[in-house]
């Protein structure tokens, strides 16, 4: 069973119609928030973690440089036509 939950919510961004990212670098952000958050409320340390489940809405997708880590662009999101 599940020890504790947390999830936080990203900003959209639509820079034309039709299009829809979210920012990469917010979503790394959001992953270490979450699991530092439910840690917290689980009262648990790094040593009690057995597993981490991560879900999101749909497809994602997002480049990263390889030898500076810095995404290229916004990550495409499945509502972006782009996609279709």
């Amino acid at each position: 069973q599940p020890v504790a939950r947390e999830q936080v919510d990203l900003q959209q961004h639509y820079p034309q119609p039709g299009w829809a990212e979210h920012d990469p670098t917010e979503i790394l952000d959001s992953v270490v928030k979450c699991c530092l958050g439910a840690m917290s409320k689980g009262k648990a340390s790094t040593a009690d973690i057995a597993a981490i489940g991560i879900t999101n809405q749909r497809e994602t997708t997002v480049a990263w440089d390889r030898e500076t880590g810095e995404p290229f662009h916004k990550a495409i999101v499945w509502l972006d036509l782009r996609t279709s």
